[in-house]
């Protein structure tokens, strides 16, 4: 599957993976920020944003989808960074192919199974009752979500996958009846009877409960050269609340520096 994606700076190359509901465009000012040091790829992943829709949504197919990716770009070793769902990729493609990834970035998300989370639900139940016919602006659209999603931050990050059809109608990019008739895939676990032995680090919000305490054994089963860091401010949308302080773990793992957004040159 040929991926939509966007591309910033040249050198080293690193791939950036968004997660569920989630698009390239969520991750474009750390992006350019690691691109004054390496050529970053952030691409939208199948049933997302503008690359292509497909009925098969789980972590193999999207994995396939990353090797063919990186294939086709001729990256050669490349620094995977994934956030939630986009983590699980990533770690699925790094015991996949271990031989083909520098080092493994994992963005508050842990290798276990999780139960369904009602705000991924309600969050599908909401689009999808969107009536499009009766429409006709993105304000109309927002004050339809605000029952099912009180959270406006929440709701800012769904309206993300809202596009101009036509002049006069819009739609969602999100491919919403794989992604419904899928869910349970997206929390199923990685499992593996291999290891990455490569550089990894996990960062994980403070506010957050995707990585626990208890999750270590497995991670560190895994990928036994893990560090996992904390950002304690930060809850599972790290990127969006943290961004200097996530730019800050980059630049130290990476081993080049990222330069925090809004900070002088």
């Amino acid at each position: 599957m040929k991926l939509f994606y966007r591309h910033y700076g040249a050198g080293q190359p690193v791939i950036i993976l968004h997660g569920i509901f989630g698009v390239s465009d969520n991750w474009v000012t750390l992006g350019k920020k690691l691109a004054e040091k390496f050529s970053v790829y952030i691409p939208d992943q199948r049933n997302h944003g503008k690359s292509p829709h497909s009925a098969t949504f789980n972590y193999f197919a999207m994995a396939d989808d990353l090797l063919e990716f990186i294939t086709e770009h001729k990256l050669e070793r490349p620094m995977i960074i994934g956030h939630s769902m986009g983590g699980k990729v990533a770690m699925t493609f790094a015991l996949e192919h271990p031989e083909m990834v520098e080092r493994l970035v994992v963005v508050d998300i842990s290798p276990r199974k999780y139960p369904g989370r009602n705000v991924h639900f309600d969050m599908i139940s909401a689009m999808m009752a969107v009536n499009f016919d009766a429409v006709h602006s993105r304000a109309e659209v927002e004050q339809l979500l605000e029952t099912s999603i009180p959270n406006r931050r929440i709701r800012m990050f769904v309206m993300k996958n809202l596009y101009r059809k036509t002049r006069h109608s819009f739609d969602w990019r999100l491919n919403l009846e794989a992604l419904n008739a899928n869910m349970d895939y997206v929390f199923d676990g990685v499992e593996s009877s291999d290891t990455y032995e490569g550089p990894t680090l996990f960062i994980r919000g403070g506010r957050s409960d995707y990585i626990v305490d208890a999750d270590t054994p497995l991670i560190r089963k895994l990928f036994p050269t893990a560090q996992i860091q904390t950002i304690d401010k930060a809850s599972h949308w790290v990127h969006a609340e943290a961004p200097a302080e996530l730019c800050s773990h980059f630049s130290t793992f990476l081993g080049k520096e990222c330069i925090p957004p809004g900070a002088e040159e």
